[in-house]
């Protein structure tokens, strides 16, 4: 980038900046900007916090009276459960992998049930060994299954927790 000046006597300012680099570097940050942007967008997953936590507001204290669907993944297992009526399913590992037929039929069923008629929220818990593929894959199923309002919570916030 060069500048030139003219100083005579008729005091003229001629200054002539090459701009061409900073038009160069304009649209390639243009680009860059444009692509995160598209991506960004395309590559998120839309979770709220779910479960109960240290803090309890008197808003979620009154939404504990209706019945809430819990699904926590285990290392050997996955629980599904259901808060207030204490009924809980396990599906068990099959192989390496998990059964995630099985666990899209029980959702289904729950789903139809009249517990969640007009609802679709459910919290996803996992354990701190649980890969990450295996969460995004059960919030995967839970969508399918028609809870299009999946919640992460952790684990003691279950609203429906089995004992173990």
């Amino acid at each position: 980038m060069g500048a030139t000046m003219d100083t005579g006597n008729k005091k003229s300012l001629n200054v002539h900046l090459n701009i061409v680099p900073f038009i160069d570097l304009m649209s390639c940050l243009t680009a860059f900007l444009l692509v995160t942007a598209v991506w960004s967008s395309v590559a998120q997953i839309s979770i709220k916090p779910k479960g109960l936590g240290r803090e309890v507001d008197e808003v979620l204290r009154e939404d504990k009276e209706e019945v809430r669907a819990s699904v926590l993944i285990q290392n050997e297992r996955i629980w599904v459960g259901l808060s207030r009526i204490n009924e809980f399913h396990q599906i068990p590992r099959k192989g390496g992998d998990y059964d995630w037929s099985e666990l899209e039929t029980l959702l289904l069923r729950h789903k139809a049930s009249s517990y969640f008629a007009g609802r679709q929220d459910i919290e996803v818990a996992a354990e701190d060994e649980i890969a990450y593929q295996t969460i995004i894959s059960t919030m995967d199923v839970a969508i399918a299954a028609g809870f299009s309002d999946v919640g992460l919570a952790e684990p003691n916030s279950l609203s429906a927790r089995p004992i173990l």
